[in-house]
């Protein structure tokens, strides 16, 4: 696991691209290959510590929803929930018991990778796990629920010191931020 965080770490040489004492026949894998096979044995070491294990064969996409829930536990994406007392603040003055969750382009790459893995290590394209359906639905509703806690977050700013800006005027409602759309958007005084 650490040999493969140091190949990520280290050169991002094109492979059999030699430096100093480098032998011509020996190639550094690129950052991408590098990344995809740490994902790989990430992946596998999930499905071994399975009860009972999990072998690679009668993997399906419920055990990668499994280990996309549990990867989550390892985001650095604070996602507030709407009945956190600092929903809607950019900057929370404390910290808060809402949950930590992986960002959803590291989710969508990561999922490409292990695709790739899974094929690359015999895996039928007809019976990757990685590309059903069920994956593609996880995704597109975990970015439909960040939109939706983003706009209602987006929303919950425009609140100043307990004043509407909406109901004050100060916002028309023809606003691109609450969704009523126009062709050129008016900007807004604020003051």
């Amino acid at each position: 696991m650490e040999r493969g965080k140091d190949l990520t770490e280290g050169s991002s040489r094109s492979p059999g691209g030699g430096a100093g004492g480098d032998s011509p026949l020996s190639t550094t894998p690129s950052r991408y290959e590098s990344q995809k096979r740490r994902d790989w044995n990430t992946f596998g070491q999930f499905l071994k510590n399975q009860r009972p294990p999990v072998p690679l064969p009668h993997c399906n996409s419920g055990h990668v929803l499994e280990f996309l829930r549990y990867l989550d536990q390892f985001g650095k994406t604070k996602v507030h929930l709407q009945g956190c007392i600092f929903f809607g603040q950019p900057e929370p003055p404390a910290p808060c018991t809402c949950p930590l969750r992986q960002a959803w382009g590291s989710l969508d790459a990561l999922i490409g990778r292990l695709r790739a893995a899974y094929e690359e290590n015999g895996g039928s394209q007809e019976t990757n796990p990685f590309a059903s359906g069920a994956i593609r639905v996880y995704l597109r509703e975990f970015i439909h629920a960040i939109f939706l806690i983003q706009s209602m977050d987006q929303r919950l700013r425009l609140v100043v010191d307990g004043e509407d800006l909406f109901r004050a005027g100060k916002i028309p409602s023809s606003c691109f931020l609450c969704g009523n759309h126009q062709s050129k958007p008016t900007p807004h005084n604020y003051e």
